[in-house]
């Protein structure tokens, strides 16, 4: 969601260098990203603080002689490590008390939040100043990557006449989320009557749910939950002919990627999240209680 930003201010100046610094897990995506030239692991915990190590690494980066920085998440901890590398210019919105420690205030507008792209890209421009058109951004894919993992995973080449379906059922914030397994199982089943092989796609977290589908309807896909990192997940997405997906981080590879793609929405908004494609179609019941952002919904909603 933060790469129409980064083309933004590609196109805005071009041969800019744009390094970005992120947590590891998500180091793989932000390296197929054209727009990035390095990544750069932040070695801190969700939740951990550590001022001596934030001091540290800011430190290790102001000899690089960054010009600016744009610090995307609303927390203080994030705006250190610009602040202590000596980064002239610092953007970012309002939050936290993190006046001085970002010195290009943006202000979120809370009673009309804008979609998250729209809010990254704002950080591309003056405060205040209109939004250009939203750039197209894509991931890049690796063929030879694609190619090792399948051959790893004892996985057919999709084909024409092989044609896959990729279903990614997990949603780590909690289950008000997820599409009910029974139902991600009956769509496995009729997919592969069809002529599909089904993939079940996630981490390590969503192995619970993939089971559950496997158990309402056994042979029903193959379940590669937690059996590949992200980079190899990006190559087997592109890969697919059709992704179903409940709101989660797949769901936007998917659309990055455009493939033909299902969203389904239950207790999050389509409004603030959407997949950006044309190529994805939005299912959403948009019932009096929703948008909850429950984990849990107590009302058995799903």
């Amino acid at each position: 969601m933060c790469q129409p930003m980064l083309a933004q201010l590609l196109q805005k100046r071009p041969g800019l260098e744009i390094d970005l610094l992120a947590s590891k897990w998500v180091l793989p995506l932000a390296e197929r990203m054209p727009e990035v030239s390095e990544t750069i692991e932040g070695p801190f915990g969700h939740g951990d603080f550590d001022l001596r190590g934030r001091w540290r690494l800011g430190r290790s980066l102001a000899a690089r002689g960054y010009a600016q920085a744009f610090v995307l998440p609303n927390t203080l901890k994030s705006a250190l490590v610009p602040f202590f590398a000596d980064i002239p210019l610092r953007a970012g919105y309002v939050g936290e008390s993190r006046y001085g420690l970002l010195n290009i205030l943006h202000r979120p507008d809370r009673k009309n939040p804008p979609p998250m792209v729209e809010r990254y890209l704002a950080l591309a421009g003056k405060p205040g100043e209109p939004l250009p058109e939203i750039p197209r951004t894509r991931l890049n894919v690796s063929g030879t990557n694609l190619a090792r993992t399948l051959a790893g995973l004892s996985l057919a080449p999709p084909s024409d006449a092989q044609p896959v379906a990729v279903l990614c059922p997990g949603a780590e914030y909690g289950p008000a989320k997820r599409w009910p397994a029974e139902y991600y199982a009956d769509l496995a089943h009729k997919l592969g009557e069809a002529g599909f092989s089904v993939w079940l796609m996630g981490s390590q977290a969503d192995k619970t749910v993939a089971l559950a589908i496997l158990e309402a309807r056994p042979g029903c896909a193959v379940d590669l939950c937690g059996r590949t990192d992200l980079a190899s997940a990006i190559d087997l997405i592109a890969a697919a002919h059709v992704v179903i997906s409940n709101d989660s981080g797949l769901m936007h590879v998917a659309a990055s990627l455009e493939r033909p793609l299902v969203a389904l929405f239950g207790s999050s908004s389509p409004k603030h999240t959407p997949p950006r494609s044309d190529k994805a179609r939005i299912e959403y019941l948009a019932i009096e209680c929703s948008p909850c952002y429950a984990r849990v919904c107590p009302l058995g909603h799903f």
